[in-house]
């Protein structure tokens, strides 16, 4: 893949169903158009980490990606191990709620079009008391629509059942979807803006309390959902033409041409739908499907139910390429031997790594049983404690170990990006309601990880059971 197949993967994973979904999520947390920041402060840590996977990626650009950086940075015969199979056991749980998200968003807006598919056929709250950590809490929600959302799931790995070449072709397919997609809602919201109703900020919108940073942290963790995805094609690296090149390019240049069009977005919708309306909303279309309803405002029912169609496109683009990136990380552990060896396998005819793309899709598929707000939740927490802290606190050490190690892309404003990006992720983990639940699910899968990695490694004869620590081996 080029430098243009490679901006495209990375957008499609961007520009999922997620901003079309998660507005007005992120007016309400805010309490008026002052949400506007949430999004500027995403793009801005989007830009500092994303400058930290450019680095790695143009350093180490090896299928695997983040697999790769952990455990060079660490040690690939020490510490770096552990990090890198701990990495792969997120992402067992991390990916798929990715995945699924998007097919959750795809089957919402469907809801649109289909209303019969809201209908809750059963609700239940599970809840698990884990000594030390407390009480584990999941909702589960089973609609007709849950299961057009498991139908996604299967439908996209389907898809990429075949060749690199032709998933190449058909990224470009969907990527017009998702141009055409949003190309027509910010010009829509330009054509009918309202400056004065777009920053009708109300009385102290920006005084600083312990609501306004709450609220704050809360906004911030939905926008850097909807901002991930920059870091999609380090997974893909060694299918990329010139990756010490193509992949800081793409990952730069996705991240300022989706944060451009989701500011546009957003304030082209507040330019026509009061935010009032916005963080009020009882009815299940202006929650699950605003920008249906925004088109609806402007054209009529014809455009709510075109634009609906685009967006389900866009979501099932986004679901698409995540499928994709994701299944090439257990094969890379697997084939390094730090994972189990049934993910190495390859398609025997396509040579493609089909068990890890079947496994990945099928978590996907049970996890369309969750609601939406708390499958972003822990995708995000999960996310930042096992992988995104690491990479970020690992660069500063990969620096200061190997000074003269080759790097054709360098950070800029070394280390400020870095340093940037650990404050900004550390507060959307603390600055939120309720903070502590999705905590205890990431401590959860890192004890259980920490667990099967020791008896694993035990039994292998491994790091740090293999005499490396006693000799001072490295």
């Amino acid at each position: 893949m080029g430098l243009t197949s490679a901006v495209a993967l990375n957008m499609l994973d961007m520009i999922g169903v997620g901003p079309f979904i998660t507005l007005p999520l992120v007016v309400a947390a805010m309490h008026g158009p002052q949400a506007l920041l949430g999004w500027i402060l995403g793009a801005f840590l989007a830009v500092c980490d994303g400058l930290v996977v450019a680095e790695l990626g143009a350093s180490m650009p090896r299928a695997g990606g983040p697999y790769e950086y952990l455990k060079q940075i660490y040690g690939p015969k020490s510490l770096g191990r552990l990090m890198s199979f701990l990495f792969i056991w997120q992402l067992t749980f991390s990916a798929p709620l990715s995945i699924a998200s998007g097919c959750i968003g795809l089957a919402a807006y469907a809801g649109y079009l289909w209303p019969n598919l809201r209908g809750v056929l059963l609700e239940r709250n599970l809840h698990l008391a884990v000594p030390l950590l407390g009480r584990l809490e999941a909702n589960i929600v089973i609609t007709p629509g849950t299961w057009l959302a498991m139908g996604t799931c299967a439908l996209a790995v389907v898809l990429l059942y075949r060749r690199i070449t032709s998933i190449g072709r058909l990224s470009k397919f969907l990527w017009g979807g998702v141009l055409a997609t949003v190309a027509w809602v910010i010009g829509a919201g330009v054509t009918h803006f309202h400056a004065g109703q777009a920053f009708a900020f109300p009385p102290g919108a920006f005084t600083p309390s312990t609501d306004f940073f709450t609220g704050l942290g809360a906004a911030m963790l939905v926008t850097a959902y909807d901002y991930w995805g920059y870091y999609n094609i380090c997974y893909l690296a060694g299918e990329v033409e010139k990756p010490e090149r193509n992949v800081p390019r793409a990952v730069l240049i996705s991240v300022g041409l989706v944060a451009a069009i989701y500011l546009l977005m957003n304030v082209s919708v507040l330019g026509v739908i009061p935010w009032q309306e916005l963080q009020g909303q009882v009815s299940d279309n202006a929650r699950s499907s605003v920008i249906s309803v925004f088109m609806q405002q402007i054209y009529g029912g014809w455009a709510g139910k075109l634009v609906t169609l685009l967006i389900m496109w866009t979501a099932f683009g986004s679901i698409f390429s995540l499928l994709l990136g994701y299944s090439r990380v257990p094969y890379a552990a697997a084939l390094d031997g730090n994972y189990f060896a049934v993910f190495a396998r390859l398609h025997p005819r396509y040579k493609f790594p089909h068990i890890s793309l079947l496994v990945l899709g099928a978590v996907a598929t049970a996890f369309c049983f969750l609601q939406l707000t708390e499958v972003i939740a822990a995708l995000v927490v999960i996310r930042i404690l096992l992988q995104f802290l690491l990479q970020q606190v690992g660069l500063l050490i990969l620096r200061a170990r190997q000074p003269e190690m080759p790097r054709p892309f360098r950070m800029w404003l070394y280390p400020l990006p870095a340093l940037c990006a650990i404050a900004g992720f550390i507060y959307m983990l603390i600055s939120r309601p309720n903070f502590l639940r999705e905590i205890r699910y990431a401590i959860v899968v890192l004890v259980l990880g920490l667990i099967l990695y020791f008896l694993r490694a035990i039994r292998r004869g491994e790091w740090p059971f293999d005499g490396s620590t006693r000799t001072g081996a490295a």
